[in-house]
């Protein structure tokens, strides 16, 4: 992606660190509460150092909840599942400025998640500061 909010980053870096995980353990009622989830997923991101360019989400019935997160560095995703206490989230971003895994870390603890399994996956060419970043 070129024209990443980071001023010292090159235009066009094609690297980035993806982030999924899920977690388990989280109130079903949160897990069905439209609006705190997209705040929560904001805030997350926000301070994790990504750019939230909008968020959007979509309320299932009978239960669960999709919030989207368009980011100037990629996307994030997290999908509810309140009958079972679990969520997935998918953190992507572009570049060496946002934190993804920080993101999940803090929606986690927003959740109050009993566990977290993550994976993170490095795409595009490697730089030796995400590569560093990888111990999680």
């Amino acid at each position: 992606m070129s024209g990443l909010p980071c001023e010292s980053e090159p235009v066009g870096l094609f690297a980035g660190q993806h982030v999924l995980a899920e977690l388990e353990g989280v109130s079903p009622e949160l897990l069905d509460d439209e609006q705190f989830l997209k705040h929560a997923l904001g805030e997350a991101l926000t301070q994790a150092d990504a750019t939230v360019l909008e968020v959007v989400s979509k309320q299932f019935e009978p239960q669960g909840v999709t919030v989207l997160a368009l980011l100037s560095e990629s996307h994030a995703s997290i999908h509810t599942y309140p009958e079972v206490g679990a969520v997935f989230v998918d953190v992507f971003t572009c570049g060496t400025r946002a934190k993804p895994a920080l993101a999940v870390q803090l929606l986690a603890e927003a959740l109050g998640a009993v566990s977290a399994r993550t994976d993170m996956i490095s795409r595009g060419h490697r730089v030796p500061a995400l590569v560093g970043e990888e111990k999680s």
